[in-house]
């Protein structure tokens, strides 16, 4: 059997990405047979591979799941919690295997999250390059100029220096107590729409996620979540260049 690098096993099994598989390894927390590996180093799916002593199996065929959620506010996105605040997680504890989600949505932000145990679906959909299009409602206190939208389209410098790219960025709703904008990026930076209406001094009272790539949330409850159907599945794979 043909020997592949730990952090890919670790990915494919749908225990973590391979960039947090990676960084496991430098922490000394994976071995291999009992024991500790080093980035670079291979085995194959009958290694048996742990992590801080829990056991990593390998299936020969693993049946991948692809699950969307919608993500309702005051859940972060994490596996688990230290503070003991309310994980994504909670909300999946019927879905009878290991999944994880793909980006993130910080606490305070709701709407369409994705999770799977396909760990190279995972990293082409999260990775800049596939420039996979995120679309997010963003209810912010009026008034709204047309400069500051211009801004936010054309691309701001964030707090920490970053330049966003070109977004785009459509008024959806004016009314005298917000006003409702549709923002989609193709980048994934931290908090990056709560921070492109911050560097053009708009305030954000309310950001929901509607769309990643061609997958629309639609009517799925806040809370409640599904599979993915085979044509939602097969128009994201053409999205990151996987057909």
């Amino acid at each position: 059997m043909e020997k592949i690098r730990i952090q890919k096993l670790l990915s494919e099994s749908g225990y973590c990405s391979r960039r947090k598989a990676e960084a496991l390894i430098s922490a000394g927390r994976v071995k291999c047979n009992g024991r500790p590996v080093s980035l670079g180093d291979k085995a194959t799916a009958r290694d048996l591979l742990s992590v801080d002593g829990e056991n990593i199996y390998m299936p020969k065929r693993k049946a991948h799941r692809y699950i969307m959620l919608n993500k309702p506010r005051g859940y972060v996105t994490t596996m688990s919690d230290e503070q003991g605040r309310r994980c994504v997680t909670d909300l999946l504890q019927d879905v009878g295997e290991r999944v994880y989600p793909v980006g993130r949505l910080d606490r305070n932000s709701e709407g369409l999250l994705l999770f799977t145990n396909d760990g190279r679906f995972a990293n082409d959909i999260m990775h800049p390059s596939r420039e996979v299009s995120k679309t997010y409602r963003v209810t912010v206190r009026p008034p709204v100029s047309e400069e500051q939208l211009a801004q936010m389209s054309a691309g701001v410098t964030l707090d920490d220096g970053f330049q966003t790219a070109p977004a785009n960025v459509l008024t959806q709703t004016v009314e005298a107590q917000r006003v409702v904008l549709l923002v989609t990026i193709h980048e994934g930076k931290k908090r990056e729409v709560r921070r492109m209406c911050d560097a053009v001094g708009l305030e954000v009272a309310r950001l929901r996620r509607v769309s990643i790539g061609p997958v629309k949330l639609g009517m799925l409850k806040p809370g409640a979540w599904r599979d993915l159907t085979s044509e939602e599945l097969r128009a994201l794979r053409q999205a990151i260049g996987r057909d």
